[in-house]
């Protein structure tokens, strides 16, 4: 898996308007398995989540786990060269862990402080790696060559996952899937729609993740995503 992930991030690129997935039969059924988990655990726990937490703790939650991924952002600011945001995100990440109590506020936010987010992918996507082939991965849904090899790489080069006990591990990942939760809960319209509602759940999926990719990007986007 990781030498076919390589092998196709690191194929000739591909027009940004076009959709490159010769996996597609693989691919499709890993949706198929990914939407099961969605309708059978996923969906109804998020549901109920949403239900029973209050709105005030759920972004209480959310805004934790988004203060902990901070530092990889700062990580792949300077792989990219981008000092600028670097700078921003650590101050960002200093202020939200201080003032902010770990994050639980954001008084950065209101300072107008704020880097943006970065991962791995972006970065190889600004080194020049092609997108590669489309890919469906199992639990973590539509990705690329490129951006499974970025998501395996900031996992293991997460700053909090390297110096975190066993215990400030297990908080941070009760926050992610907290967060995840609340965004599926908050969601759960737009998600159901695309997912058990259009007549290709799959193509709907690929089409919408890769706009929205090549977008965050700065690549070409179509009328439809917006």
């Amino acid at each position: 898996a990781v030498a076919m992930i390589g092998l196709g991030a690191c194929s000739p690129q591909v027009l940004t308007t076009e959709i490159h997935d010769p996996y597609e039969t693989a691919n499709r059924r890993t949706h198929t398995f990914n939407k099961a988990i969605d309708r059978t655990l996923v969906r109804p726990v998020a549901i109920g989540y949403s239900q029973i937490m209050d709105d005030s703790l759920e972004n209480v939650i959310s805004n934790v786990a988004s203060n902990l991924s901070v530092p990889s952002h700062v990580i792949n600011n300077l792989l990219q060269g981008d000092l600028e945001s670097a700078v921003k995100n650590t101050v960002k990440f200093g202020i939200n862990s201080t003032i902010g109590l770990a994050g639980i506020a954001t008084p950065a936010a209101e300072l107008g402080i704020d880097g943006g987010r970065s991962d791995f992918g972006q970065t190889l996507h600004v080194w020049g790696i092609s997108e590669g082939a489309y890919l469906e991965l199992p639990m973590l849904g539509p990705s690329t060559s490129r951006d499974a090899l970025g998501t395996a790489v900031d996992y293991l080069l997460d700053p909090i996952g390297q110096i975190a006990s066993a215990q400030q591990q297990a908080f941070a990942t009760s926050t992610q899937v907290g967060s995840l939760l609340t965004r599926r809960g908050q969601f759960t319209g737009t998600v159901d729609s695309v997912l058990y509602d259009s007549a290709d759940s799959y193509a709907q999926m690929r089409s919408i993740f890769l706009q929205r990719r090549r977008f965050e990007l700065g690549g070409a986007q179509e009328e439809a995503y917006f």
